[in-house]
């Protein structure tokens, strides 16, 4: 029987916080404080030159196992702060485990930040080489793989411009292809589909299912980004406070981390949430039949709310407020607004769906925010459940948009413009 190409072994990672105190005195309190107790005064000071302070443990990871098969893509996924990138960075050899054992059999490529390996003042053509050495692929193999990785990246037309000129995009872009092209026996891969257009991502996804089908390739992919852990990957870790509570199908692993995104999307409390007259047993998004937080903006959504009425209600009302990042509302959708049947609902449990329609939010991040009341008498749960999500750049978007400063595209609605530009000229 093959081993396990990485294995990892009760990973742990410790950091010490310290929280020094200290502010401003008045010197009147510094001499009161030497007549009360000169001893004291004398000690204390002699801590503070000596940076003591009090100090706190922070156990990034605490406990890991697990065994990765040779071929395998494997998703990590997590809320933010637990643990994913310093399981990547440990595995690289970034920064090395407090404790715990781990074997890699095989040649390791990575990529784990936006332009990490790169020099700003060098040209991409530079970087490529640079970037490569770093990774410990020879000049040979880089020159034998340069076409390849340029015209995979398509900065083409940048190829000689220092990158400190790149957008991020054109950054990750560079930096994916010159790690993807290496012949690498695994590779570690930390959000690159949280930057770049979709049409990228898109080729990412593609060129890590060739590399496992083709040449066998283990690949550890950390995102936030469900559609493509979904796609990519049979088995998924969840890892939750530096701990894994969930290895197995990626299905379930999705269901096990949104049902916990509820919970801290509706500041930690848990479903059924419970008014006077109403129980609201799930708040949920959904694409492709599969429940999420990242919308493909190509495809239409689904918003969903499961809801018991304890009491025959009139007058009642349930939907949604759409809000973005910042708190301005830019729309809403309540069930009675197109069919006053709705406003007279029957005790007992319902369900109540929408369908968002494709290529209407800009790309970004949105707060759907569960609206339930009956008019002019009772609002159920004010503004205290809501699902955050993110939402892509559609593929017919002009990509040369895409480094233009947020100030010169405010907008959060995205018109699928029909514009028509004649010649007036005769």
């Amino acid at each position: 029987m093959n081993k396990p190409i990485i294995e990892i072994k009760n990973i742990k990672k410790k950091y010490n916080i310290s929280h020094q105190r200290g502010g401003y005195v008045a010197l009147r309190d510094v001499f009161t404080n030497i007549l009360k107790n000169p001893f004291r005064f004398a000690k204390q000071k002699a801590k503070q030159v000596a940076g003591i302070g009090t100090k706190e443990e922070f156990w990034a990871l605490n406990g890991v196992d697990i065994k990765i098969n040779k071929g395998d893509i494997i998703g990590v996924i997590g809320h933010n702060g637990a643990g994913k990138s310093t399981l990547l960075k440990i595995l690289t050899g970034i920064t090395p485990p407090t404790e715990g054992e781990i074997t890699m059999r095989g040649r390791i490529a990575s990529l784990l930040e936006v332009g990490t390996g790169f020099h700003p003042e060098l040209t991409g053509r530079e970087n490529i080489f640079l970037n490569g050495a770093i990774l410990g692929m020879t000049k040979k193999e880089i020159v034998r793989k340069f076409d390849k990785i340029v015209a995979f990246s398509g900065v083409e037309k940048f190829l000689d411009t220092p990158v400190k000129y790149y957008s991020s995009g054109m950054y990750v872009r560079l930096a994916f292809s010159v790690a993807a092209h290496m012949e690498s026996d695994i590779l570690l891969v930390d959000e690159v589909l949280a930057v770049g257009d979709a049409d990228f991502q898109k080729k990412c996804l593609g060129k890590m299912e060739e590399v496992t089908q083709a040449e066998g390739r283990t690949i550890l992919l950390v995102s936030h980004n469900m559609g493509a852990i979904q796609r990519l990957c049979k088995k998924t870790v969840l890892l939750n406070k530096g701990k894994v509570v969930f290895y197995g199908d990626t299905k379930e692993a999705i269901e096990c981390y949104l049902d916990n995104e509820d919970a801290v999307s509706s500041n930690s409390k848990l479903f059924p949430a419970v008014a006077k007259d109403v129980i609201i047993n799930d708040f949920s998004i959904h694409q492709d039949g599969t429940r999420t937080n990242y919308i493909d903006n190509d495809k239409p959504f689904e918003v969903t709310i499961d809801f018991e009425t304890l009491r025959d209600l009139e007058l009642f009302r349930v939907g949604f407020f759409v809000r973005n990042a910042i708190g301005d509302t830019l729309t809403r959708s309540l069930a009675a607004d197109w069919n006053p049947n709705a406003e007279n609902i029957k005790k007992g449990y319902h369900q109540a769906r929408f369908v968002f329609p494709a290529k209407l939010l800009m790309p970004g991040d949105y707060f759907f925010v569960l609206h339930s009341s009956c008019y002019g008498v009772a609002d159920y749960f004010g503004y205290n459940i809501h699902k955050v999500i993110t939402v892509s750049r559609p593929t017919e978007y002009n990509m040369a948009h895409i480094n233009e400063p947020p100030s010169s595209n405010p907008s959060m609605i995205l018109l699928k413009d029909k514009w028509e530009i004649k010649n007036l000229n005769k």
